[in-house]
């Protein structure tokens, strides 16, 4: 997950350094063609991070989740429920990042935009080191790290034996084990829509009174 974070986030300023240290996602747009290293980087850290199926997020997301719906407590399934919202939530911000800063129409100034450019190298190449233990550390990993039976973090994580539900959490109900993942990919699917095809509406939610509170 820490490889998945830098790679976003580096990423991110790899783009703020392309547009003049513009920061104002709504003030980009149309770099997919002026920047595709960055924008390959970016579409990759997204899916990751929204917990796209065998990306590095995947596995973190999921386990977690599963273990605490495997407490068949109160605490448990309501921080299952605050997870996978959150989950809808992730897919859908980062989808409208991807959408707004390379996929839109232009936003920004045009000097800015005509000369945004990739990185250079060194950006370029630690962004690449970066994204291949994103893509794959988790498939490769996770056995490893949290897997029944493995001592990898040995004496540096103690876990009280209540509180050892890994076993119970294999066997909760399919539908929840799926949800989350679900809930990502229509975070994904309802806001590339919305952004698409659906600006209208966008433009009078924000010229409501409720959009007027939020301004």
């Amino acid at each position: 997950m820490r490889f998945l974070k830098l790679c976003f986030f580096l990423g991110a300023g790899s783009i703020i350094h392309a547009v003049a240290d513009e920061q104002d996602m709504r003030k980009m747009g149309g770099l997919k063609k002026l920047v595709p290293f960055t924008y390959s980087i970016m579409v990759i850290g997204s899916l990751a991070l929204i917990g796209f199926p065998f990306l590095t997020g995947f596995y973190s997301k999921d386990v977690i989740l599963e273990v605490a719906y495997g407490k068949y407590t109160l605490q448990g399934h309501f921080s299952y429920v605050l997870g996978t919202i959150g989950a809808f939530l992730t897919a859908f911000y980062s989808t409208r990042l991807i959408y707004l800063t390379f996929l839109s129409k232009p936003n920004g100034y045009k000097s800015i935009i005509c000369s945004a450019f990739d990185s250079s190298y060194q950006i370029t190449s630690s962004l690449f080191l970066l994204v291949i233990p994103s893509v794959l550390i988790g498939f490769y990993a996770k056995d490893m790290i949290i897997g029944f039976g493995s001592d990898f973090w040995g004496n540096a994580i103690f876990v009280t034996i209540e509180n050892m539900n890994r076993v119970d959490s294999e066997f909760i109900v399919h539908f929840y084990k799926i949800l989350p993942v679900v809930l990502s990919l229509l975070g994904v699917t309802s806001s590339f829509l919305l952004y698409v095809f659906g600006s209208k509406i966008l433009v009078k939610l924000k010229f409501s009174s409720l959009g007027k509170k939020n301004l």
